[in-house]
């Protein structure tokens, strides 16, 4: 690990101390799952707007049953809880897609439903839960990993950001930004669900193209036309019809 580069929760949390994001910042050398941690915070509203880091994850976690690899100080791993969000998990799912797109830079794009790419590869990802006293928004940014260091499944769809730029990013700085752009986000989503779907579906790679999706296990075939605050993508079928498809029970295959 790049001990320069190592998360310190002052340096992070600096200026951000009347913001709702990011307000309180607590960094764990080793966890299970920033996730894990951040439930154990919910109960308190109190809490809200607190934001976990961590150097290691050994239990990180995806959506469905996708793990979340990163060695040690070679990520920037994340979670923020909100003991409320009025607009619901659907939004709160856009919404992060676009905090965290805008935070690496103008090269990312988002793939449905909060997956970060720069071009066709994963750097970032997203994953919301919904608990009874609020939501947990974790992320993971690749931050420092070479090709050779992802596996072997992951070497040709995931990317960093060093890797993208070709220098070496410092990660408080990065962690920073992530706080500032949901902390503005979030406002944002509270005020206008047509903000949030504008700047996801203009950051969108599906936008106005043909996608192909597992929707409970059947294939569905069609080209995005635009994206529901509480449904999901949209649709319009082959053979002519518009349906919408939620984030719980689909994914995109191409």
């Amino acid at each position: 690990m790049n001990y320069s580069d190592r998360l310190d929760p002052d340096m992070i949390a600096a200026n951000l101390k009347t913001n709702r994001i990011g307000r309180k910042v607590i960094v764990f050398q080793s966890t299970s799952s920033t996730n894990d941690i951040a439930a154990e915070y919910l109960n308190n509203p109190d809490n809200d707007g607190f934001a976990f880091f961590a150097e290691e994850q050994n239990a990180g976690r995806g959506r469905g049953a996708n793990k979340w690899v990163s060695k040690k100080g070679d990520g920037l791993l994340c979670s923020v809880i909100l003991t409320e969000f009025a607009p619901g998990p659907e939004l709160l799912s856009l919404t992060a897609a676009v905090a965290v797109a805008e935070t690496i830079g103008d090269s990312a794009k988002i793939k449905w439903p909060n997956d970060i790419l720069i071009g066709t590869k994963k750097i970032a990802g997203i994953l919301v839960e919904k608990k009874n006293t609020g939501f947990i928004v974790g992320i993971g940014i690749n931050c420092h990993q070479s090709i050779d260091e992802f596996p072997d499944s992951l070497k040709n769809k995931a990317i960093s950001l060093d890797m993208a730029t070709g220098a070496k990013c410092f990660r408080p700085t990065v962690a920073k930004r992530l706080l500032t752009h949901l902390d503005y986000w979030f406002g944002v989503a509270c005020e206008s669900e047509q903000k949030i779907i504008n700047k996801w579906q203009q950051l969108s790679i599906h936008l106005g193209h043909r996608v192909n999706m597992l929707y409970d296990g059947r294939k569905i075939s069609g080209n995005c036309i635009g994206v529901d605050p509480q449904k999901g993508i949209i649709l319009q079928l082959d053979g002519g019809a518009v349906k919408m498809f939620d984030a719980a029970h689909s994914s995109i295959i191409s």
